[in-house]
C-alpha cells in the first residue's frame, strides 16, 4: 500500500488529545498491568486471555495483509528479475547480520562471565522441567523446516499460521498475475480495492492493542512476579545489555551509513515498540510494520518480501540470546568451553535457528537443540533460566523487531526505491498519521 502524499492536507491536521495516541495508550496499559501483576498476582494470571484474544486478533489479519502486499507488489511491477535481486539481497543481509549477533552474544559472555561463579552441579538439576522443550527442538529438524513451508493446499498457507507458507504462495501468486499481462488487471484492481480494507481492518484491530498488553503484562507479572529476577539478574541485566550496544551500535552504524539515525527510526516505530514490550511478541506488531514502512517511503514490494521473511530469518535479538544462555548455562556448570567448542556452539546455532523459526517459543526450543547437539553443555542447565526465559522474550521481540525495521530500509537504499524525501518526513514526525488522512489520500498502487 503506497501513500499518496500529493493528496494530503496542507495544513496540519488539529493536534489530538494526549491521550487519543496509541503509544500512550499502550505504556499506560502496560503500567497498569504490571502493578495489577506485582500487587494482586492472581488477578493478573486471571488476566491472560486479553492478551491472547488479542494476539489471536492480530494472526487473523498477518496472513491476507502479507498476501495482497506482496501480490499487489509483484504485479504491479511487472519486473520479476527485480523481485529475484531483492530476495538474494536480504538473505545476504539477513545471514551477515544475524551471525554478527551470535558472535556478539559470544563476545559479551565471556567478557562479563554472568554465569561465573555460581557452581551449579547438573545432576542437582530438574530435567523434566525442560524435557518438552527438548523434545520440541528434536522434532525441529532444519529437513522438517524446509519441507514446512511447503503448503499441503493453497488455503491452508492462509489458515495454519506459518509465514513462510504465506510468503510462498504470495510470490507464487505475484509472479504468476504479472505474467498474465493485462489480463491480470483487473484482478490486481481488485486486490489493491482489498487491500485498502484490510489495511483499514488492522487500524481497527490495533485500537484493541492497549488491552491486549494490559492483559499480556499483567499475567507475566502475576504468575511469574517480578522476584524471580533477582537469583539471575547478571543474565537478564547482560542480555539486555547486550542487545541494546547491538541495536545503538551495530544497527546504528548501520543507519548511519544509510543516512538515517537509529533513534529516529525507534522514536517513529515506538507505539509498535510498545505493543511488543507488552505482548512479549514482535508478531503482534508485523501488519503495522507493513504499514508503517510502506508509508515511510519504503516500496511495497520489498516490504513485503523483507519484513515476513526476516520474521523467519533475521532473529538477532534470539541469536543473542542463544550464545549469551548457552554460555551462561556452560559458566553456571563449571563447564569450560575452549574457543574451538564455542566456534562449534555458534555453528550449531546458526544452523538450528532455522530449524526453530516460526515455532511458538522459537528461541527457548532453539536453545535446546543447539544444547542438544553439543554435549558438553547440560540440557537439564536450561532449567536454570526457564523461570526467567518470559521476561527476557520482551527483549529478544524488541530486537528483532527493530532488526527487521533495520533491514528494510537498508534493502531499499541498496535497490535505490526508497522515498528519502518521504522517508524524512517520517521520521521527522511531519506526515499525518493515516487516520487523519482524506479517504482519497490512500491508494494501493
Amino acid at each position: 500500500m503506497q501513500f499518496d502524499t500529493t493528496a494530503m492536507p496542507t495544513s496540519a491536521p488539529q493536534a489530538k488529545r494526549w491521550y487519543s495516541h496509541l503509544y500512550l495508550q499502550v505504556l499506560i496499559a502496560i503500567t497498569a498491568g504490571v502493578l495489577i501483576g506485582h500487587f494482586a498476582p492472581q488477578t493478573g494470571e486471571a488476566l491472560k486471555p486479553l492478551g491472547d484474544a488479542f494476539i489471536k486478533l492480530v494472526k487473523m489479519v498477518i496472513a491476507p495483509v502479507i498476501f495482497l502486499t506482496i501480490v499487489t507488489g509483484i504485479a504491479g511491477m511487472r519486473d520479476l528479475a527485480s523481485v529475484g535481486r531483492v530476495a538474494a539481497k536480504a538473505f545476504t543481509y539477513f545471514l551477515f547480520f544475524s551471525t554478527l549477533a551470535l558472535i556478539v552474544g559470544m563476545i559479551v559472555a565471556n567478557v562479563v562471565q554472568p554465569g561465573g561463579g555460581l557452581n551449579i552441579d547438573p545432576a542437582s538439576l530438574d530435567a523434566s522441567k525442560v524435557a518438552e522443550f527438548a523434545e520440541k527442538a528434536h522434532e525441529s529438524t532444519l529437513t522438517g523446516f524446509l519441507m514446512s513451508i511447503f503448503p499441503d493446499t493453497f488455503l491452508s498457507s492462509m489458515t495454519e499460521g506459518n509465514i513462510l507458507q504465506v510468503l510462498l504462495v504470495s510470490i507464487l501468486f505475484g509472479i504468476a498475475l504479472s505474467m498474465i499481462g493485462d489480463r491480470g488487471t483487473r484482478v490486481l484492481d481488485l486486490l489493491n480495492d482489498v487491500s485498502i480494507a484490510f489495511f483499514k481492518l488492522v487500524s481497527i484491530v490495533m485500537k484493541a492493542a492497549p488491552i491486549g498488553a494490559f492483559g499480556a503484562m499483567a499475567f507475566t507479572i502475576g504468575k511469574y512476579g517480578i522476584g524471580s529476577l533477582s537469583n539471575l539478574l547478571a543474565l537478564v541485566a547482560t542480555f539486555y545489555f547486550t542487545a541494546f550496544l547491538f541495536v545503538t551500535v551495530v544497527l546504528g552504524v548501520v543507519a548511519k551509513l544509510c543516512g538515517f539515525s537509529i533513534f529516529r527510526l525507534i522514536a517513529y516505530l515506538k507505539g509498535e515498540l510498545l505493543l511488543v514490550l507488552g505482548t512479549s511478541s514482535s508478531e503482534s506488531a508485523l501488519p503495522a510494520l507493513i504499514e508503517k514502512m510502506e508509508r515511510a517511503g519504503c516500496p511495497k514490494t520489498i516490504v513485503g518480501l523483507v519484513v515476513p521473511t526476516g520474521y523467519s530469518f533475521n532473529l538477532d535479538g534470539t541469536n543473542i540470546y542463544m550464545t549469551l544462555a548457552a554460555l551462561f548455562i556452560a559458566q553456571a556448570c563449571n563447564v569450560d568451553l575452549t574457543i574451538g567448542q564455542q566456534l562449534l556452539l555458534l555453528s550449531v546455532a546458526m544452523l538450528s535457528s532455522k530449524g526453530a523459526a516460526g515455532v511458538t517459543g522459537a528461541g527457548f526450543i532453539t536453545l535446546a537443540a543447539t544444547l542438544s547437539i553439543v554435549p558438553s553443555v547440560p540440557v537439564a542447565g536450561m532449567a536454570l533460566i526457564l523461570g526467567i526465559d518470559r521476561f527476557m522474550s520482551e527483549c529478544r521481540s524488541l530486537t528483532n523487531f527493530i532488526g527487521n525495521a533495520v533491514a528494510t530500509v537498508v534493502v531499499s537504499r541498496w535497490e535505490n526505491a526508497l522515498d528519502k524525501e518521504q522517508f524524512d518526513a517520517a521520521l521527522a514526525g511531519t506526515l499525518p498519521r493515516v487516520e487523519d488522512l482524506p479517504a482519497d489520500a490512500v491508494a494501493a498502487e
